[in-house]
């Protein structure tokens, strides 16, 4: 192997390698049926911390023209990388149903996931379900939310908590409401939540906690209200769509790039070097 080959030969493995790479190869399950349609069944808009396990799992339901449910439709599920799909891809069950269990990426904002199946000729359905992330600032504003506010802006009663919802003749918003909610700005929220409804002219069952809660609490709280509210308002947080076959062609893309530039590089150095080697040699 001479000095020029020598020179050229790890540029060649390089560049072969990134133009050769693909993405690891899943086994996905044959599907022995065919919907028309797939629904949400139950899971979606659920609330986690950044990084985190959602409380229940994302149910999806496979059905055919007529609404019936399908058995032994492939369902695939596919969301931005960061957030872990498990399983990512699985035929419907006997009730036509799929499950997965979803761990939200490392930054809090909107995470949407995409659930898709094949009709008879073989086209894509697809439904989209977003999930919430929430950040340090708003896990501390959920926290508060579930001390202080939830009993009465909560219809819903849990084991721990009792609502109050339904005994208040004005009823309150609730937090989710974003229709309303997002209409007012953070000034008038923290006015109404520092000094009590009256203050923006409210109801006056809505009290003061101002001698409650900290500036830094308030804002909390206000971050909490705009991360879930429905629909999303202007200060929601980013939305994290499904570019997972964007990224990847963008990574493979660069990888090229960047192995053809050093090819391209190491190929000048090669030329120079057989440049000075000619130049070193006795002339007759």
């Amino acid at each position: 192997m001479n000095r020029y080959t020598s020179l050229l030969l790890p540029c060649v493995l390089l560049l072969n390698s990134a133009c050769s790479h693909k993405s690891d190869s899943v086994v996905l399950p044959k599907p022995i049926a065919f919907g028309a349609a797939i629904v949400e069944s139950s899971g979606g808009k659920q609330i986690a911390q950044t990084g985190a396990l959602l409380p229940q799992p994302l149910v999806v339901q496979v059905n055919d023209e007529q609404g019936t449910a399908v058995a032994g439709a492939l369902v695939r599920f596919s969301a931005v990388p960061g957030v872990t799909l498990d399983p990512a891809s699985a035929l419907t069950d006997s009730s036509g149903q799929m499950t997965t269990n979803i761990s939200l990426g490392g930054m809090a904002g909107r995470y949407q996931i995409t659930a898709s199946t094949l009709d008879k000729s073989h086209k894509t359905v697809e439904l989209k379900i977003e999930e919430i992330a929430l950040g340090y600032q708003q896990t501390l504003g959920q926290r508060l939310n579930d001390q202080y506010c939830d009993r009465c802006h909560n219809v819903e009663s849990t084991v721990e908590r009792v609502s109050n919802y339904e005994n208040l003749d004005i009823k309150p918003h609730p937090f989710t409401e974003g229709g309303t909610l997002n209409e007012m700005s953070d000034a008038d929220l923290t006015g109404i939540i520092t000094y009590g409804g009256p203050a923006l002219n409210k109801s006056s069952l809505m009290p003061a906690w101002g001698n409650t809660l900290s500036k830094a609490n308030i804002q909390a709280l206000i971050s909490y209200i705009r991360a879930v509210s429905d629909p999303p308002g202007q200060n929601s947080g980013p939305m994290y769509g499904n570019r997972r076959e964007e990224s990847h062609l963008h990574s493979l893309g660069s990888r090229r790039e960047n192995a053809i530039e050093v090819l391209e590089a190491l190929g000048w150095l090669a030329v120079g070097h057989l440049k000075n080697i000619n130049d070193d040699k006795p002339t007759n």
